[in-house]
């Protein structure tokens, strides 16, 4: 795997998915795609799972490119879905294990719920189809409806969402949450800091202060569905608060949605910021 030359590798990426949860790509093709681009460090940031470690860790030191152990955690706040970044977490953690392995459990029986639930409706979709669609990852409603689109139950992804797996359609069926404070906690009890995934998309600032009271440290500023004048606004909203300042495209796949690996472009002063957070952490630890 060639690497770009240390003074060109200046950009991160710090949010993207693979095989492992509901990307299409292999931790292999990430580090690839991520090497082409002349990117300094990146995390993969799979849905309630860390399958994608320790290889990934393993294939980053070979190539050269720094890897920040990393996950996406779901939580809900009076109706609102709400997505959290954990960076440098323990992955060893037990207590973090136990939990992921709780919610890898949950998706099972949530996607088999929503599967009878489109079979009640009519359509005829075999649950193998979405087994075999999801490999090793944990699944979801994109492996749900690429099993739709395969078994031509619909024509496309958005018409899968928009008629049946959307929020409050007929085979929706919740998904396992907790508090955004039980994942702050989650995410610094396994060594992390908690990032506010972006907000911009979720659309609740008004919460960010009770956020930062109840543990959040960062924000992401930098993302896919951020413009310009939403980066900005989160780039001064983290400065005021002494939060860390991350960012990265969100990658799934190249099929699916617009994002690409290493855009937008991320400093790599937002790994700086993260690690000055994590030491500053440990060493509270330690004196306790």
């Amino acid at each position: 795997m060639q690497t770009a030359p240390a003074f060109a590798r200046r950009y991160v990426d710090l949010h993207i998915h693979t095989i492992h949860s509901d990307g299409s790509s292999t931790v292999q093709e990430v580090l690839e795609a991520a090497s082409r681009k002349g990117l300094a460090a990146i995390a993969i940031t799979d849905h309630d799972c860390i399958d994608a470690y320790p290889f990934a860790l393993e294939l980053g030191s070979q190539s050269g490119i720094e890897v920040i152990p990393g996950l996406e955690l779901s939580s809900e706040i009076e109706g609102t879905d709400l997505h959290i970044l954990g960076y440098f977490i323990d992955i060893a953690n037990p207590t973090l294990n136990r939990r992921l392995t709780q919610m890898k459990e949950a998706r099972y029986v949530r996607a088999r719920k929503i599967v009878e639930n489109l079979n009640t409706q009519g359509i005829d979709l075999r649950f193998d189809t979405v087994l075999s669609i999801a490999g090793v990852g944990a699944i979801g409603r994109p492996h749900i409806a690429a099993a739709l689109l395969r078994e031509e139950l619909v024509y496309s992804f958005r018409e899968a969402f928009e008629k049946y797996l959307g929020y409050g359609l007929p085979a929706y069926v919740e998904k396992y949450r907790m508090h955004p404070k039980e994942v702050f906690d989650l995410i610094k009890h396994a060594g992390g800091i908690p990032v506010l995934a972006h907000p911009g998309v979720t659309k609740i600032d008004e919460r960010i202060p009770e956020f930062i009271r109840d543990g959040v440290l960062g924000i992401e500023a930098y993302h896919t569905e951020h413009s310009a004048a939403f980066q900005q606004n989160y780039i001064k909203i983290a400065r005021k608060n002494g939060l860390a300042i991350t960012g990265g495209s969100d990658f799934h796949s190249s099929n699916h949605n617009k994002s690409e690996i290493g855009v937008p472009r991320v400093p790599y002063s937002a790994v700086k910021s993260l690690k000055e957070l994590h030491s500053a952490l440990v060493q509270e630890e330690l004196a306790k």
